[in-house]
């Protein structure tokens, strides 16, 4: 059986991710698709809009055959760590090949800039640490080093975000020896930052947009995904009643600092150089998400940083437990058709690590932060929506 990998978030699913599936299906001739999927929390540091179950479930039925779950671990980090993660999980799936979505959409560039990068490694970093100590953030710090040490017509755009992780998928591969062959699709209709949906295949950033104004305009949404995945989108606000979102969250993140220590705020995973003074001063005149991190945001300190940071606030994720320290000791799987469930079947025969179920099947310390990060996403659900949806944790996966 031929299998291919994407690497996702499905927030939520729609058509631009279906073309992209179609495309890679068709590319790679692939019998399989195996999507590889953040869980609750996003690489942007964002709770996602529905629950991981929900989202893979509209992946299966959108196409994909095969849903395993990307640790919080890897997905709540910058681009390296994030495609590092998703690439070991697809290796040790079995998966034959990759597809990514990217900007540039030729995989001859993403291959010369690895080649460049190995090359230049050591005129690269200096140049990302000039800029650091200039006061940019790193995102823009690598990308200035990138240009300055590349400066040709001909090399990869590392302003586009997809472009950036495409990048991270080859370095991931490479630095690895596997034996993953890359593919790429380019976007097509829409950039990934676009905040105006204007046709049938839109950013996701345009979709929540819509999507969180009021219930009268998810019609329009609705004309941007398959009516499978708005089905469940709008169960799950029916079920629920809210789509999760910051602000949502807020009153228990304001509440979390307030009664911590400046020590122990220090000990969050990514606080650092003194950031903790700034969110402790800021927390006090906060009303709204929104407000603390327009206070918070600096040059250096870039929206994205600082939501990961308060991801960590809100898991208790700290710094001595070493998070990146650990190997990948399993697979989970989230949801799977007859498709997957084969595929799923025939792997298990060959792969050194366990495909588990349930957040409680084995020990591994990505799962005790898993199961921290489940109980502070359902947190915000009131009556006994957070034990409902909890349980799915622990029990068999979606299978359609």
């Amino acid at each position: 059986m031929k299998t291919c990998g994407l690497i996702v978030e499905y927030n939520p699913f729609h058509y631009g991710h279906q073309y992209h599936l179609q495309q890679s299906k068709k590319k790679t001739g692939a019998d399989c698709v195996v999507a590889v999927m953040s869980g609750n929390f996003l690489q942007r540091g964002e709770p996602a809009i529905t629950d991981k179950f929900s989202r893979a479930k509209a992946a299966i039925l959108g196409g994909v055959d095969l849903v395993l779950e990307l640790p919080y671990v890897y997905a709540v980090q910058h681009s390296d760590y994030f495609a590092r993660g998703a690439i070991d999980v697809l290796y040790h799936a079995g998966v034959d090949s990759v597809c990514f979505g990217s900007e540039s959409g030729d995989i001859d560039s993403f291959i010369n800039a690895y080649h460049l990068h190995k090359q230049h490694e050591d005129q690269y970093q200096s140049h990302i640490k000039t800029f650091l100590n200039k006061g940019y953030a790193y995102p823009d710090a690598a990308t200035r080093a990138y240009q300055t040490v590349f400066n040709t017509s001909d090399t990869l755009d590392l302003s586009k975000p997809n472009n950036i992780l495409g990048l991270s998928y080859i370095r991931a591969i490479k630095d690895s020896n596997y034996s993953i062959e890359p593919f790429t699709i380019q976007r097509i209709y829409n950039n990934y930052h676009d905040t105006e949906i204007t046709g049938n295949i839109a950013s996701a950033t345009s979709i929540r947009k819509e999507i969180f104004k009021s219930p009268s305009t998810t019609e329009r949404a609705s004309e941007t995904m398959p009516a499978t995945t708005f089905d469940i989108l709008t169960n799950y606000k029916h079920q629920t009643g809210y789509w999760h979102e910051w602000e949502l969250y807020f009153p228990f993140l304001k509440y979390r600092v307030q009664t911590m220590s400046l020590t122990e705020l220090q000990q969050i995973e990514g606080v650092a150089e003194g950031l903790e003074h700034r969110i402790m001063r800021t927390a006090q005149d906060a009303c709204s998400f929104q407000e603390w991190m327009t206070a918070l945001k600096t040059k250096r300190y870039t929206w994205t940083r600082l939501q990961r940071i308060f991801v960590h606030i809100l898991t208790n994720t700290k710094k001595t437990e070493n998070i990146l320290a650990h190997d990948l000791g399993y697979i989970r799987v989230l949801a799977m058709n007859k498709i997957g469930q084969s595929f799923l079947n025939q792997q298990k025969k060959k792969t050194a690590l366990p495909f588990i179920t349930k957040i409680n099947q084995i020990q591994h310390p990505f799962l005790q932060i898993e199961e921290r990060a489940a109980k502070a996403y359902y947190s915000a659900l009131s009556g006994s929506k957070p034990r409902e949806f909890f349980l799915q944790e622990i029990k068999n996966p979606v299978i359609v």
